[in-house]
């Protein structure tokens, strides 16, 4: 006879997973705790923290000049001379190993603008992570919405930390509305990779949990519902290295409400916060 399967985790086990998988990948090599530097190049010039000179590449992403002693290998190869190194925006990206904890690679901005980020595996944020700070699972911070497409999508204007109040457009698919305590709210979620990426910010925001907001993806289901279950808000990366620039929650994705589930803050491993 064979045994029986066994039982399906409960969503508080699940949640736990959830919960031991974020704190892992904060710490990965290229995880957000890792980045130490991003840097804009617009001309010739030097990054701070590692060797070489870089600058624009006519065809896009960055070149760089280095000797063999540098030591820096893009896409495996011992760069002596210049070489060009393609951009998270090109189909083939480039990949780069500066020595055995220190990498990089190059993102692209608007304008035809790039930089290099620099990820450090034996940074100061990693040496001294404790944990994600997060709610208890609460199922009643599970809540069931109403999503209907908007054919080619809509645009809404997102500022940036770093921008200076500008704003840059993000293509809304949908309209999202959900109701809490009897008021009904219409939200924008913007595309992100296969996914709704939420960014929002709640009563809590700046008191139990990180101030800019906190990021929250979604899917709809086939019925034209969307589950939004705050359980699995997440902090964006400006929560854990100041070298990204994270979206700001729009003015309809500010709650009034405390939301109390998904992540808090960044800890250290005295208990203090990281930032």
């Amino acid at each position: 006879m064979s045994s029986a399967s066994p039982a399906p985790a409960s969503p508080a086990e699940r949640y736990a997973v959830f919960r031991q998988r974020r704190d892992l990948a904060a710490v990965q090599p290229q995880g957000p705790l890792a980045l130490v530097n991003t840097q804009w190049v617009d001309g010739e010039q030097t990054i701070w923290g590692v060797p070489g000179r870089w600058a624009p590449a006519p065809e896009g992403g960055l070149l760089l000049t280095a000797e063999a002693a540098d030591g820096i290998r893009v896409d495996d190869a011992l760069v002596d001379g210049t070489v060009r190194v393609r951009g998270k925006d090109d189909a083939a990206p480039s990949a780069i190993v500066f020595d055995e904890h220190t990498t990089g690679f190059v993102i692209a901005g608007e304008g035809g603008a790039y930089a290099l980020r620099v990820w450090d595996a034996e940074s100061e944020a990693i040496a001294s992570f404790g944990r994600i700070d997060a709610f208890d699972y609460d199922p009643a911070w599970v809540l069931t919405g109403t999503f209907r497409e908007i054919e080619g999508g809509t645009t809404v204007g997102f500022e940036h930390l770093k921008d200076d109040g500008r704003t840059r457009d993000e293509v809304v698919p949908g309209e999202i509305r959900f109701t809490h305590e009897g008021v009904e709210y219409d939200i924008a979620a913007f595309k992100s990779g296969r996914a709704l990426q939420l960014v929002f910010s709640d009563a809590t925001a700046g008191d139990s949990t990180y101030s800019v907001g906190r990021f929250l993806f979604l899917a709809p289901n086939p019925d034209g519902t969307i589950t939004l279950d705050f359980n699995t808000a997440i902090l964006p990366p400006c929560a854990f290295s100041y070298n990204f620039n994270c979206p700001l929650p729009p003015k309809q994705n500010r709650f009034p409400f405390a939301i109390e589930a998904g992540e808090k803050n960044v800890l250290k491993a005295d208990g203090t916060l990281l930032h």
